[in-house]
């Protein structure tokens, strides 16, 4: 066993003093391989990163939330657009009829939204804002935290008091640095005291953030506007309980649904269950031809890198053809000829790929750093990116190797 161990790490020390003692060609030779290996990684870290963004964006929907909508989120090739356009809006009725009947939800809020609102506090205000109305039970079907005050009290939801909740982007624009809690805003003609801030979320995949938002009870809302109307995007929205799964919850909530407005057995929804699991689900598959084209185009790129090792080895074959004779005639074996030469070929394209792998490493930090966007390069990608370079290094190298291994002593000292 210690004579293999000392035979191999010979044929190591020869490989390496042969890459050493060719440098440029050496680092011609892995150029076509740190190519390959850097877009297949590149590809992989910014699908990675993606995916990342979005689960953090379905972890704060929810994971086990439901939208009961007119329209769906995704639709098929043949857009039925007719089946949709006379669906009934999810309405009050509806609501409260579910709230009565539903047992496996941990929340259910009716939600309106009208956006383009002017805020105003003394001289300042800000303009575009989104105001969404929800009832009392909105904090259990949405997560988010505040930064400074608290939600609805049960009173103050019940009697449409007129209070409002700011997103950090209209608080900041409003107040500067002060506290907001406690003061009066104006919006719609209406004065409205602050009773909450949210904290600051920034925006995700999904476009959802409170930052820009404020929120007001649906109670206050109904003298505003028309919640129900189909403009103001009338939703319900139902959490289910953490030890009930979304298909349970999502199973209950059609069945009661169903059975509010009234449907025949066999009869087609009129209405849409809408779940960020269909937009993952979605982005999944892009994100699979995604992984596919970074494949395509950084196998190209190794396997002409993978030709090159092969070329170079057969000339370091022949122009070590006498060393090789030598070493055969004092003894060498041909699986030391054949290891030497592997290992040179590995060793070649693991250089080669530790290159690739650094370049992704200084695009992750540049990224990071300067355009603020963090890029994930975890220790999966980094040992694909390792493995894919010693297979195109030993399968580059074990024919060159195997005739190196070949060569009658004789003959390879004389040439």
């Amino acid at each position: 066993m210690m004579m293999i161990f000392r035979l191999i790490g010979e044929s190591f020390w020869f490989a390496a003093d042969a890459l050493r003692q060719n440098k440029l060609r050496t680092m011609l030779s892995l150029l076509g391989i740190t190519i390959g290996i850097f877009t297949i990684i590149s590809v992989f870290s910014a699908v990675d990163t993606l995916r990342n963004k979005l689960q953090e964006s379905v972890d704060k929907l929810g994971s086990n939330t439901l939208f009961v909508q007119k329209w769906p989120w995704i639709f098929g090739d043949n857009y039925p657009w007719w089946k949709y356009v006379n669906r009934p809006q999810p309405s009050m009725k509806d609501f409260m009829a579910l709230k009565d009947r539903l047992e496996n939800i941990e929340g259910i809020a009716f939600e309106a939204s009208s956006g383009g609102r002017i805020v105003k506090y003394r001289s300042n205000s800000v303009e575009n804002v989104n105001l969404n109305a929800g009832s009392q039970d909105y904090n259990k079907t949405w997560n988010f935290d505040f930064q400074e005050g608290r939600y609805f009290t049960e009173g103050e939801g019940q009697s449409g008091s007129p209070v409002v909740i700011l997103g950090a982007d209209i608080a900041e624009g409003l107040f500067g640095g002060e506290s907001a809690v406690g003061k009066q805003i104006k919006t719609m003609g209406r004065r409205l005291t602050v009773v909450g801030v949210f904290k600051k979320e920034g925006e995700d995949m999904l476009g959802v953030s409170q930052d820009k938002n404020i929120l007001i009870p649906i109670n206050l809302a109904k003298s505003l506007f028309d919640v129900e109307n189909e403009r103001y995007g009338p939703q319900i929205t139902v959490r289910g309980k953490e030890n009930v799964g979304q298909e349970e919850v999502e199973s209950e909530l059609r069945g009661v649904m169903r059975s509010i407005h009234r449907l025949k057995p066999g009869a087609e929804d009129d209405f849409s269950l809408n779940k960020a699991t269909i937009l993952s689900n979605q982005l999944d598959v892009m994100f699979k031809m995604v992984n596919i084209a970074g494949w395509v185009i950084g196998g190209f790129s190794i396997l002409v890198g993978g030709f090159g090792i092969a070329n170079i080895m057969f000339v370091s074959v022949k122009e070590r053809t006498n060393i090789i004779g030598i070493q055969k005639s004092l003894g060498a074996k041909n699986y030391f000829i054949l290891l030497q030469f592997m290992f040179e070929a590995i060793a070649l394209c693991l250089l080669g790929g530790a290159l690739g792998l650094f370049l992704v490493y200084m695009i992750t930090l540049v990224f990071t750093y300067l355009v603020d966007v963090k890029i994930v390069l975890d220790l999966k990608n980094i040992l694909t990116g390792i493995t894919i370079s010693a297979l195109i290094g030993a399968i580059s190298g074990f024919w060159p190797a195997y005739s190196a291994s070949k060569l009658d002593p004789v003959e390879a000292i004389r040439s």
